[in-house]
């Protein structure tokens, strides 16, 4: 068997938009409520040095796959002008176990997080909404800005970061979609936005610097970062507040939000559905999930291979 490699410029040349990785993402969940998903909860450890290490696993008969992946995300990297997350996907036959394909885990990481965001923002934000804030500008800063510029009629983005290299860079990117953009404080990012995107680099020793009572009503937040920026005194400030599972919370060292302040998790806003709240804001915090990334790598490889 010939196996397949895709680095991340030919992942990135597949054509896949947000759209189509957004129903991928929800089918997989619904599968995994049918029991045509195989599915362990992420993995992850901390090196007394910070680095966050993790890995997930989950298999699908009728894409025919096992796929698992495991990432390092290492600030350091960047001053030897690495990204600071790097990673590989392995996929593997889901009846021989055979190696079918191995793909880089960068492209991959960055579109399925922003398709989880945008997944939980079909249920819970406003459709109409125009403004973005961005309170972080990496790779996850600039996939989400792809993807809800895909997905609302996004006018204004708002973006924070302790960079103002990254700033800039996004603001040209914003610019070229066609979007007005402004660097700002946190919480001038934030206070007006209709979507929020909180994406710092994954560092428990990052004091708080964020606070949803800055939200309006109405307001969505996506927090792809633990949550680690935001004051947890300000935490119950949100109406509703989704997990990517409910299991997989349990399970962690590290709570990313209060256990009482948890309404639910993203299978269950799928599969039960969700309508904006209009009087209060709402989140959806989240770590990652196996089935995030079996959507996603599962339709990369149909991609490439015609499938």
């Amino acid at each position: 068997m010939t196996t397949l490699y895709l680095d991340d410029a030919a992942l990135a040349g597949l054509g896949i938009t947000t759209p189509e990785i957004v129903t991928a993402i929800e089918d997989t969940l619904r599968g995994l409520v049918a029991g045509t998903i195989t599915a362990a909860p992420k993995t992850a450890a901390i090196a007394p040095d910070g680095r966050y290490m993790m890995a997930t696993l989950a298999a699908s008969d009728a894409a025919g796959l096992i796929v698992v992946k495991s990432v390092l995300v290492n600030d350091r990297n960047k001053a030897n002008g690495l990204p600071g997350i790097n990673g590989a996907i392995l996929l593997l036959d889901s009846e021989t176990g055979q190696l079918r394909a191995t793909l880089d885990a960068n492209w991959v990481t960055a579109v399925r997080t922003a398709g989880l965001s945008a997944v939980a923002a079909r249920r819970l934000a406003d459709p109409a909404s125009r403004t973005l804030g961005l309170i972080g500008a990496g790779v996850q800063g600039e996939s989400h800005l792809r993807a809800f510029a895909q997905m609302f009629p996004l006018e204004h983005v708002a973006i924070h970061s302790r960079s103002q290299t990254s700033v800039d860079r996004l603001i040209d990117i914003a610019r070229e979609l066609g979007l007005d953009a402004v660097s700002a404080t946190a919480q001038a990012a934030i206070s007006d936005a209709d979507i929020i995107v909180s994406s710092v680099t994954l560092n428990y020793d990052t004091a708080p610097f964020v606070d949803a009572r800055w939200l309006k009503p109405g307001a969505f937040a996506a927090i792809t970062d633990l949550g680690i920026p935001w004051q947890p005194a300000g935490q119950s400030a949100f109406g509703r507040i989704y997990v990517d599972d409910l299991e997989q919370e349990k399970a962690m060292e590290k709570p990313m939000v209060a256990a009482d302040l948890i309404t639910g998790d993203l299978t269950g806003l799928v599969v039960d559905g969700a309508a904006p709240d209009p009087a209060r804001p709402s989140a959806f915090i989240f770590r990652g999930i196996s089935v995030g990334d079996l959507a996603v790598a599962a339709l990369a490889y149909q991609r490439a291979t015609g499938g």
